[in-house]
């Protein structure tokens, strides 16, 4: 799948969408979803065009991984679930149900989560 510019995280990045911003470095952007699953549920995604994890694992420079990687642990000390705990999801693709086609982390807490999927039959 090819980067699509005028996804709406790339519209926040250039600053054509506001947003709630928790945290920001060079290489990351952290903001409160507005569409909140939970207390806490904050969007990490990376400043460079990057449709999913595979693909920013794949072409991200290590500055760019260990700067996202940081602030995904920033943003949950920063919100108070680091010790309570957390959930992180990057859903990819049409399977994984992938809305943005920006590689993105949900970082979600402040309530329990429940469990992380439900058993299918079959």
């Amino acid at each position: 799948m090819a980067y699509d510019d005028q996804n709406i995280f790339a519209k926040i990045l250039r600053g054509e969408i506001p947003c709630e911003k928790v945290h920001e470095t060079d290489h990351t952007l952290a903001f409160n979803d507005i569409a909140r699953a939970r207390p806490v549920h904050v969007l990490v995604i990376p400043k460079g065009a990057y449709v999913s994890s595979d693909d920013f694992s794949a072409k991200a420079s290590d500055a760019e991984i260990a700067d996202f990687w940081r602030t995904v642990g920033d943003v949950a000390r920063m919100k108070g679930v680091a010790d309570s705990g957390y959930r992180l999801i990057a859903n990819t693709g049409a399977d994984g149900h992938q809305e943005v086609p920006h590689f993105h982390m949900h970082v979600l807490g402040g309530a329990t989560a429940g469990p992380m999927l439900k058993k299918r039959d079959g």
